[in-house]
């Protein structure tokens, strides 16, 4: 499919879709802003519920985030719970473990109920490692996901082509075709009633007895309740804003022999991560996916050597050159928890979806299911704490608020007189919480008053100084990880305009 990143295996093999922009005024009980898995499924749910729903897409429904994933549907997500059991208790770790599950199983459910064509296979998964000394690291992890409720092992032998030194393997998980399962989804929300506008970018969000949410052109959706399900969101109260990260991860996909392809989804922290399954494809052969290599977009121009090194990882599995490049973008929260529910403890009628941390498509599901009940009054689920917005974070944690703090810090001081930009950069972080923002003030303030050695160019969203990849051709932010052309279109959120006159890109 030609040397550059481009479209995912996913989007390459499903067809477009077409729903209609948003060009008049209209009302409903809620509207759902973002047409990837978390957005799309919470409309369903409501739908399903009967409650009448809007969703609103800037591009096209699945052609974002979820567009661009490895398709992975599993409630092993690394060393997720050893760290829950560590740092949030062994109670967070059985109720993430739950909502993993239940996830699963309402996907397994969909496919099956509405005759969904979408791949579906039952595969085992593991996370490896290769060198000795993470064997511990792993047992742990088995130890820590069986106390969390789930059938994990600690094995020596995977369906890899190579030796490993130990994994853990949890059985009856799934992978799956994400674009054909929520493209079914979509045709399932309009024949409940559901509307769905495309090529409606929401550029306005406000709360009030009747929420007014605004796309590019005036357009007005009047409703009840606003879910924001846009990865990161579209508006961010400062308090979930300094929570929140992003980071890009590079995917490489070919054929190989069905006879050699491993069977089940494998990550392992080496080299950098590296993720691997394999879909069915044309000709009885398996589409070998392998991701890893993340970054953090527009921090820096590695992209092209990032690829390299995944390439030539990818090259043990018999793949001569791959057919399909893309890149994902991933939201994580600084607890390593999604943020599922009320934006902020402020609001009544407006919820967020977000924070997923790379496993987007179980939590997407689930954060379907959660803010339906949210929305509905319905029963709430066991996880439903857990995942609140509003939580305090844990004193551990703060640490690397305050780091993150500071890189937004340095971006957005760069050219800027320091006085007026650490202002602004102390007064989002009090809001944050505590002293957190005068740490990260205080660390970025280093960068300012010196002299850029190129035309500093910002985003349109807070200002923060963008960097270019020469890899993707795209103007990027570090700081909350809105995308743009060499152009100056807007490709990606959560800014909402485009870039105004920007310098020739560089070669």
């Amino acid at each position: 499919m030609g040397s550059g990143i481009g479209s995912s295996y996913w989007t390459s093999s499903t067809p477009a879709t077409e729903y209609p922009v948003l060009d008049h005024d209209r009302t409903a009980d809620v509207v759902v802003v973002g047409g990837g898995v978390a957005g799309l499924c919470t409309a369903f749910e409501l739908a399903s519920a009967g409650v009448e729903v809007v969703l609103l897409e800037a591009d096209r429904i699945v052609r974002g985030t979820t567009g661009y994933t490895t398709g992975k549907l599993t409630a092993l997500h690394g060393l997720c719970y050893s760290r829950l059991r560590r740092e949030h208790g062994p109670r967070a770790a059985g109720r993430y473990a739950a909502a993993q599950l239940d996830a699963l199983a309402r996907v397994a459910e969909l496919c099956a109920e509405l005759e969904l064509d979408a791949q579906l296979e039952r595969v085992p998964a593991y996370t490896y490692a290769t060198r000795q000394s993470a064997t511990a690291e792993l047992r742990e992890e088995a130890a820590a996901a069986r106390e969390a409720g789930l059938d994990a092992t600690y094995v020596t032998e995977t369906g890899l082509p190579f030796p490993v030194a130990g994994a853990v393997r949890l059985g009856d998980q799934y992978q799956f075709h994400p674009r054909r399962f929520l493209l079914g989804i979509a045709h399932e929300l309009i024949l409940r009633g559901g509307r769905i506008h495309e090529l409606s970018r929401v550029v306005a969000v406000e709360e009030g007895a009747q929420c007014r949410v605004e796309v590019a052109g005036g357009a007005v959706v009047s409703a009840h309740d606003v879910v924001l399900a846009t990865g990161f969101p579209v508006t961010a109260h400062a308090a979930l804003l300094a929570r929140l990260g992003v980071r890009r991860e590079l995917v490489v996909a070919a054929p190989v022999e069905a006879a050699t392809a491993p069977e089940g989804v494998y990550l392992t922290a080496e080299d950098h991560v590296r993720s691997v399954r394999t879909a069915p494809y044309e000709g009885g052969r398996r589409l070998l996916v392998v991701a890893g290599e993340a970054f953090v977009p527009g921090a820096d121009d590695g992209t092209g050597a990032r690829l390299v090194r995944l390439e030539e990882w990818a090259a043990r599995f018999g793949v001569a050159e791959p057919w399909y490049r893309w890149a994902a973008q991933d939201v994580d929260c600084v607890d390593g928890l999604p943020c599922v529910g009320h934006e902020h403890p402020g609001t009544q009628h407006v919820f967020v979806a977000t924070g997923f941390g790379g496993w987007g498509l179980s939590n997407g599901v689930m954060a379907g299911g959660l803010l339906a009940a949210h929305v509905t009054g319905g029963a709430r689920p066991d996880w439903t704490e857990l995942f609140d917005p509003r939580r305090r974070l844990p004193l551990r944690d703060a640490p690397a608020l305050v780091r993150g703090q500071a890189a937004v810090a340095r971006h957005y001081l760069a050219g800027r007189a320091p006085a007026r930009a650490a202002a602004r950069v102390l007064h989002a972080g009090a809001r944050a919480g505590a002293r957190t923002g005068a740490d990260a003030g205080a660390a970025g303030a280093g960068s300012a008053g010196r002299e850029p050695d190129r035309p500093v160019v910002r985003c349109p969203h807070m200002g923060c100084e963008l960097g270019f990849n020469a890899a993707e051709r795209t103007w990027e932010c570090p700081c909350h990880g809105s995308r743009f052309a060499e152009s100056g279109a807007l490709l990606q959120g959560p800014a909402t305009k485009p870039l105004e006159d920007p310098p020739p890109a560089p070669a």
